[in-house]
């Protein structure tokens, strides 16, 4: 039996000019520049610098109305749009991932990098001091090519093996890998072609000059590893009959150890993030001033070139099909270029609104730098506050920077949840870690504060917390439960 159904659908569609906006509200300043680049270079229509352009745009408006029939042919239906393409993220390329918005343009300048040789490189080189043979030669290239960037193979010697096998041709078992292994371990930087942490340091150790601490920080390391990552001092005192000056001064041997060799080579070229803030605020005589990036504001105009040939295409009697296949394109480019305008333009209002709205909120702590001011705020707050909607607020807040005589800022870290004191006031989280970090701080490490210390601590302080509550921001922080911070 066929049945028929009636549906009712209510949805929303966004054109692919708001799109683009929302993502030109998103990018940070280099970001920003790379996608301006990038228009320049795909839209002849669009040109960089000064020109006046209200002469053009009484002349466009003028084509503009004019019906043709031959552009209401070609126009596009906004139905067959698919806003799921505009909305991938496969066109979204390296820069924009990365919170990196550093630009030349900038007080700071770019650090030069030399092209050195690199990290294997320098490896690689070092292998000509040794006396191998070609087949134990190819073991150790293959092995030093197998060095992560932190120093360590972290690949096992039965996989090695059968990679020598078929990607190299060089058949071969694990001992025979293992014996050019020990040889690696003799490269510099110490430490390098560990495969974990405790060879790592157990290598760095047996490099170093045999002190009783030395030997002492060897026994630690190769028979006592768990105990010691563990911090179990007790234990390491009983097992290795020592003092506790003593297991401190091995201790110190070991704390001085590099945990990543491969990072203290200068010439492996590893790429620094540069972080140059969209916004800048600043106190001036007790008032806080706020200013945007000026490569936001770039000065753009519609070609002239362009818009002269709109005027010769009206003025011209006969009109063929390839002028007007010339002028609908002419228009679609003059159309984008007069919209990217505009949009820069509504994006400069709405990233200076937006920071403008943060900053009043959050006016104590930018005139004290106190992180104790800071007042509980959260997307809606600032949303509600300036009219706009909270994922416009989210693309601002996630992805710029702000300049403050306090440093340099990602936006998001001013917004935090609130909680209810002691005495009835909402304080804000970030308050509440800074004290928990304060007091970690100001422990006594032979005896570190316990999580249910801690709550109890912050209770007396009039932040009535959970012992979970305490746990949860204290791993926010990085910080380690107190077994791990207890020193000796």
């Amino acid at each position: 039996m066929l049945k028929q159904y009636l549906q009712f659908k209510l949805s929303q569609k966004l054109s692919p000019q708001q799109i683009q906006l929302m993502k030109l509200i998103q990018l940070p300043t280099q970001a920003f520049e790379q996608r301006l680049k990038q228009e320049l270079e795909e839209n002849p229509a669009l040109e960089s610098g000064k020109e006046s352009s209200d002469e053009f745009d009484d002349k466009y408006d003028e084509f503009d109305n004019s019906a043709d029939d031959y552009n209401d042919n070609e126009s596009i239906n906004a139905e067959d749009i698919n806003v799921d393409e505009y909305l991938s993220d496969d066109d979204i390329p390296d820069y924009r991932t990365q919170a990196n918005n550093y630009s030349s343009d900038d007080e700071e300048k770019n650090v030069p990098y030399a092209a050195g040789t690199s990290f294997t490189q320098h490896l690689t080189n070092q292998l000509n001091t040794f006396r191998l043979d070609d087949n134990e030669y190819e073991i150790a290239e293959f092995l030093v090519g197998s060095v992560d960037e932190s120093g360590y193979i972290r690949r096992s010697l039965n996989d090695i093996v059968d990679d020598l096998a078929f990607t190299q041709g060089v058949y071969t078992d694990e001992a025979s890998v293992e014996k050019v292994l020990h040889k690696v371990h003799q490269l510099d930087p110490a430490g390098v072609g560990a495969r974990n942490l405790q060879e790592c340091l157990s290598i760095q150790l047996h490099r170093k000059e045999k002190t009783p601490d030395v030997e002492l920080a060897i026994d630690i390391i190769d028979k006592a590893f768990e105990q010691f990552t563990k911090k179990h001092y007790k234990k390491l005192l009983q097992k290795f009959d020592i003092t506790e000056v003593q297991l401190k001064d091995a201790i110190d041997e070991i704390e001085h150890l590099n945990p990543k060799p491969g990072g203290s080579y200068a010439g492996n070229n590893r790429i620094v993030e540069h972080v140059v803030p969209d916004f800048a605020i600043k106190i001036i005589d007790g008032e806080l001033e706020l200013t945007l990036n000026g490569r936001n504001a770039p000065e753009l105009h519609v070609s002239r070139e362009y818009s002269n040939m709109m005027k010769g295409y009206k003025e011209s009697k006969d009109k063929s099909k390839s002028q007007k296949d010339a002028v609908l394109f002419i228009k679609q480019k003059l159309d984008a270029a007069k919209w990217f305008i505009e949009a820069i333009k509504q994006r400069q209002q709405t990233l200076f609104v937006t920071m403008s709205a943060i900053m009043h909120y959050q006016k104590e702590y930018f005139l004290t730098g106190d992180e104790r001011k800071l007042r509980p705020m959260i997307l809606k707050d600032i949303a509600d506050e300036i009219d706009m909607d909270v994922s416009t607020i989210s693309r601002v807040a996630n992805s710029k920077y702000v300049d403050t005589p306090y440093g340099t800022k990602l936006i998001k870290e001013f917004f935090s949840e609130s909680m209810t004191n002691d005495q009835g006031e909402e304080v804000s989280t970030r308050e509440i870690k800074k004290i928990l970090e304060t007091v970690i701080e100001e422990e006594n490490k032979r005896k570190p504060l316990t999580d249910e210390k801690l709550a109890s601590i912050l209770k007396e302080k009039g932040y009535p917390i959970a012992r979970r509550t305490v746990a949860k921001y204290r791993e926010q922080l990085d910080i380690p439960v107190a077994r791990l911070r207890k020193k000796i």
